[in-house]
């Protein structure tokens, strides 16, 4: 049996994961920074990068220690190497390579996009590629074919903003503070999905596209009127409420009609869901039910698996059985899709 250890550092989350090539999760550590970028309203590069190099080593002991293996038990190291921001993701390969190097042990490069997709498999302890794959979270917002985990075609994405990116900019506008999705399912769960009549861009169109910044900006208009510029966001109450409720149920629809379209559309019965924007209940719920009307399976892996994570690191595996290693000179890719 062989140990994986594996890092993410593709954004705002430092974690790290022990499991075997038997897809058994030993440990997964996640350290969160939110509190370093709620005053900002979102991300900070800077900032993030630099608690990774603070948070990086401890996280990886914790990990260890939490699986009851050693260091020199490890007998690969994956990380996330694509996509994110530049800067994090240094953090987390350059630790991997020189682990690797340190232990004299393969080193895997994984995408993080499709290890989302592969939390699905993760979690369902069973094979469920054919599949349609959606990633929904703050920084993409695509749908793919995937024909097995490491086989995946882009059938399309967003244009603009991804959802989870919308989903923090409308709590901003409202006033409901970062990381904007829970905010907003919290904040909706008081009010009323069908006061406000907001735009589904694309919901009726063919294409397997998304755009949520018009929506964020109908938002800002149904929340301000014209003067957004001096208007401060709306205290606790029914307005606040429920133009949280009908953003959110906008969000939702067109996600779940893009999902219904691209099963039709490949003739697939399989739907594995992923990203931080799949821990929304609404969405689970509603995505739920229209694969009971499509006569489709719905794979969405737990809360701990749908927000950024290292064990979902494990389709490391999958190239690890091909040996399809990383070589030395492995660099980060901020840009895939």
């Amino acid at each position: 049996m062989t140990h994986f250890l594996a890092l993410e550092t593709s954004c705002d989350e430092t974690a790290a994961a022990v499991f075997t090539d038997e897809l058994a999760v030993l440990s997964s550590v996640v350290a969160s920074q939110t509190d370093l970028h709620a005053k900002f309203g979102g991300v900070v590069p800077e900032i993030a990068s630099r608690a990774h190099l603070r948070n990086l080593l401890p996280v990886v002991d914790e990990a260890l220690t939490r699986a009851n293996v050693a260091l020199n038990d490890i007998g690969c190291i994956a990380v996330h190497n694509t996509p994110g921001l530049v800067g994090a993701l240094l953090v987390g390969v350059s630790a991997a390579k020189a682990l690797a190097l340190g232990l004299g042990v393969p080193l895997v490069g994984v995408n993080h996009v499709a290890s989302h997709i592969y939390a699905c498999r993760l979690a369902a302890g069973c094979d469920i590629f054919p599949c349609v794959g959606l990633v929904v979270s703050g920084g993409h917002t695509a749908l793919f074919r995937c024909d097995t985990p490491l086989s995946l075609h882009l059938l399309g994405g967003t244009r603009d903003d991804a959802a989870g990116e919308a989903f923090d900019k409308v709590a901003a506008i409202l006033g409901l503070g970062f990381p904007g999705g829970p905010a907003v399912e919290r904040e909706a769960a008081q009010g009323n999905p069908k006061s406000h009549d907001f735009p589904r861009p694309f919901l009726d169109d063919g294409r397997l596209e998304f755009s949520f910044s018009g929506l964020k900006t109908a938002v800002l208009y149904a929340c301000h009127g014209q003067d957004v510029k001096k208007a401060a966001p709306p205290g606790p109450g029914p307005k606040r409420a429920d133009l949280a409720a009908s953003f959110q149920v906008a969000v939702v629809d067109v996600l779940v009609m893009k999902c219904k379209q691209a099963l039709r559309k490949t003739g697939l019965t399989r739907l594995a869901v992923g990203g931080g924007v799949s821990a929304n209940k609404p969405l689970r719920a509603a995505l739920n039910a229209m694969c009971v009307k499509e006569g489709a399976e719905l794979f969405i892996p737990p809360l701990s698996l749908c927000t950024d994570n290292a064990a979902m690191a494990a389709l490391a595996v999958e190239k690890w059985k091909r040996g399809e290693f990383a070589p030395p000179e492995l660099d980060a890719e901020p840009n895939w899709l």
